[in-house]
């Protein structure tokens, strides 16, 4: 037990929401009498049992986290993964003492700090120096501990010039940068992130990791929720996935993150919208499908061979009429780590798509991008589905939407029998020439050798 920095047992954390009445429906004087007898009675009963009085005449009890048990020892770094409401901000404000579990109880041994919302204490009519004396005390750190770190807190945040200046007047990301470089410099023996790496621009997201990267090394306790997935496994030597405010998997980071990218995959291959009105997207654009097929099957599929073409298919309405639109995908591996990013556009495309750059009409489209067989290597990708307009106007990004599964059917598998490294496996031109018993060829030799491949 004294390895153990947290210990959660059957945490829990409910919430009660209140619906509004029904409008328009016709009520007769019976409905309305039994309407108010039954909201004095819940009211009564909420009173008693020291409930909220929520107005309205039902209520329904939402659990954000339900039975999460769960031990993390010292100096591990746990990633929490999940999809959107899945729980992993609850679990860190539990954590954090932010709010009260319903059931169950935890065990935190050690200092603990929390990075779930930067910037949160700093006052926009104070400078930047002032903010970090502020900001710090606000995190649990001392003023001469703020002292002996405030060079380094600067110099991380790259802000000297205006260190005077009242924040306010700050761009958002010279504001995120600081705020981050006070909280990221903080000593905890544990410290809770939540989806902070995420802010800023690339430069300086790579230098978060990096400071991330030095916490985790440096034998504290940190918990990680992100839905980087590349930055999970990089930073995580366990995680956890949550869903519906329930443990799905608890293990090896790599293991975990692949589940969790296996998931996303619905049955056939193919996500459909059939009402505009529920699809991803706004007023001018909105997906209808997004399919992964290949040649010879007769549907969608979540399975392709390796040898083959893989055709990713996005179907989307037009809902304006004259808009220039473009489609375009992003692919990432099974860890969540970016592999390419491709669209329409006639720059970066192999082929002229007839309606790049052209005005559309409203309606139904439909692309199809196609990554040719021997390229991917063995494994699960996701799919991001994006629409934009005009130049660099996006309109849609649906992340991790859609997963496949290449498999290896065994055609290169003839003269090699174990697991082909990286993330693409494309055939590639080569040629061998027996050179004689020289140990240097002549120098017309090596052009030979690039006109035969250039065949």
């Amino acid at each position: 037990m004294s390895d153990i920095a947290i210990h959660a047992e059957s945490l829990g954390k409910k919430y009660t929401i209140g619906h509004q009445s029904e409008n328009g429906r016709y009520l007769a004087l019976r409905d309305v009498l039994m309407k108010n007898a039954r909201g004095v009675w819940h009211k009564t009963k909420d009173l008693m049992r020291g409930r909220p009085i929520i107005s309205g005449d039902a209520f329904e009890e939402v659990w954000a986290l339900k039975d999460v048990s769960f031990e993390i020892n010292r100096g591990e770094a746990v990633g929490i993964i999940g999809r959107n409401g899945a729980g992993k901000s609850t679990l860190l404000k539990v954590l954090s003492r932010i709010t009260e579990p319903s059931t169950g109880r935890v065990s935190i041994k050690g200092r603990v700090a929390s990075l779930l919302e930067i910037g949160t204490g700093f006052n926009p009519e104070l400078s930047g120096r002032e903010n970090v004396f502020l900001n710090g005390a606000i995190l649990g750190m001392s003023r001469q501990e703020i002292k002996r770190k405030f060079d380094e807190i600067v110099c991380f945040a790259e802000v000297e010039k205006f260190l005077d200046t009242p924040v306010k007047r700050y761009s958002s990301g010279m504001y995120v940068r600081l705020a981050f470089a006070v909280a990221a410099h903080l000593e905890p023996e544990i410290l809770l992130v939540d989806e902070v790496l995420a802010v800023g621009d690339m430069e300086f997201q790579k230098k978060c990791l990096g400071r991330m990267g030095e916490v985790s090394k440096g034998g504290r306790t940190v918990l990680f929720v992100s839905h980087n997935m590349a930055s999970i496994v990089n930073l995580c030597q366990r995680a956890i996935l949550l869903d519906a405010g329930k443990t799905v998997i608890d293990g090896k980071a790599a293991e975990v993150v692949q589940k969790y990218l296996a998931n996303t995959t619905s049955s056939g291959g193919e996500i459909v919208w059939a009402d505009p009105s529920d699809a991803p997207g706004n007023d001018l654009v909105r997906l209808h499908a997004v399919r992964i097929l290949q040649h010879g099957l007769d549907g969608p599929t979540a399975d392709v061979d390796i040898s083959k073409d893989v055709h990713i298919q996005i179907t989307y309405w037009n809902l304006k009429e004259g808009l220039y639109i473009y489609p375009a995908i992003w692919l990432r591996d099974q860890i969540g780590a970016p592999l390419l990013a491709s669209s329409n556009a006639r720059s970066i495309s192999l082929t002229n798509d007839p309606w790049w750059g052209c005005s559309h009409p409203k309606g139904l489209f439909q692309s199809t991008c196609c990554i040719p067989g021997n390229f991917l290597n063995e494994g699960m990708y996701s799919v991001t589905a994006i629409i934009g307009k005009g130049i660099c106007d996006t309109q849609i990004l649906e992340d991790h939407l859609l997963s496949f599964n290449v498999i290896d059917t065994g055609e290169m598998r003839k003269e090699f029998s174990g697991h082909w490294i990286g993330t693409v496996r494309p055939r590639l031109a080569w040629n061998t020439e027996y050179l004689g018993e020289g140990t240097e060829p002549a120098g017309n030799m090596h052009l030979q050798s690039l006109n035969i491949l250039r065949k």
